[in-house]
């Protein structure tokens, strides 16, 4: 019966095409001795100046202790700057530093290089299609939220 059968070719499609997505920037990465979580962390404080840590949290969908160690390489290397809230000193704001724009900037090019060539051999409409499936692979729930996450226009 049609449906019975897990979608494979679709499955593997995304396992490959998410491993060659991350592929050039886990050789930039391996460079500073960083990983993937490192590089995702980067990526979303980057777009996200000021930041709070529970909103990575939120973001990231990691334990504390897991972005704590991440965090606090990237600070301590000098990617990241944390500061305490003006507001409510408890609060810590992730900041990129420019060191850490640069990377991310460097790791984001890459990977739009990759995205801009898929898009383009779809022909018209391919980025718009594109961005719509891969929207409705979120779950329904966090799509709204990934969405506006995703539109924000800043560096």
């Amino acid at each position: 019966m049609p449906g019975d059968e897990p979608l494979y070719e679709l499955i593997e499609l995304l396992f490959f095409a998410y491993r060659d997505f991350v592929g050039g920037p886990d050789r930039i990465l391996a460079e500073y001795d960083f990983g993937r979580a490192h590089h995702r962390v980067l990526h979303f404080v980057n777009r996200n100046p000021g930041m709070r840590v529970t909103d990575l949290l939120d973001i990231l969908k990691i334990t504390k202790q897991s972005l704590a160690r991440v965090l606090k390489q990237l600070v301590d290397t000098g990617f990241i700057d944390s500061r305490t809230g003006a507001a409510d000193r408890r609060e810590r704001l992730l900041y990129p530093t420019e060191a850490g724009r640069a990377l991310a900037l460097r790791l984001a090019r890459l990977q739009s290089t990759r995205l801009e060539a898929a898009a383009a051999a779809l022909g018209p409409g391919g980025t718009e299609a594109a961005k719509r499936f891969l929207a409705l692979v979120v779950n329904e729930e966090e799509r709204p939220a990934v969405m506006a996450l995703a539109r924000k226009d800043n560096p």
